[in-house]
């Protein structure tokens, strides 16, 4: 055998290969799936809770700021009430006695009735009296999909409902939604 003869068997057999390794490659393309079955798919979303300030006036009552904390004005009214009403009574010292116990007695209800009044002088004013409240809305995750490609089952979020099923390329899933999927 000549060196051309070698040459050509050796560049023959590698092209055999080359050949033959497309062949292959080629069949396994043809053997794998295009497409993995869709089995299930379930909307995802989750819960969102915004907190906002809710308020509203209402009407509150306060006692009224006192004018005369010692009630004096009471005590003076009612001391001369008494001292009057006691110089009714009796004559003499007896009278003076009456007139200085009506006074005492006077001046006693006097203070009385004056903190009474002082206790139920109320005024009324608005304030505006707030809570903080939740309001629920919903964000849209995607879709949690159950397939089977090559007899295999598995589960993958996707952005889009792929509906029956999900393309396959290289033996992988194509997880990019296709130009037409709907968006939500």
């Amino acid at each position: 055998m000549d060196k051309s003869m070698i040459k050509g068997m050796l560049i023959g057999g590698v092209a055999m290969v080359a050949v033959g390794a497309a062949g292959v490659t080629g069949y396994q393309q043809l053997g794998q799936p295009k497409f993995a079955e869709v089995l299930a798919v379930k909307d995802v979303s989750e819960t969102i809770k915004t907190p906002r300030q809710e308020c509203h006036e209402v009407q509150v009552q306060h006692q009224a700021p006192v004018k005369d904390e010692n009630r004096i004005a009471g005590k003076v009214i009612g001391g001369v009430a008494g001292a009057a009403l006691g110089s009714m009574i009796g004559s003499g010292r007896g009278n003076t006695v009456a007139m200085v116990a009506g006074a005492a007695g006077g001046a006693y209800a006097g203070n009385a009735v004056q903190k009474n009044q002082q206790q139920k002088d109320v005024v009324t004013s608005t304030e505006s009296r707030c809570k903080t409240v939740y309001e629920s809305s919903q964000k849209h995750l995607g879709y949690d999909v159950s397939y089977r490609l090559d007899g295999k089952d598995g589960v993958v979020r996707l952005a889009y409902n792929p509906g029956k099923q999900i393309p396959v390329k290289d033996g992988k899933l194509v997880l990019e939604p296709p130009s037409d999927a709907p968006k939500k």
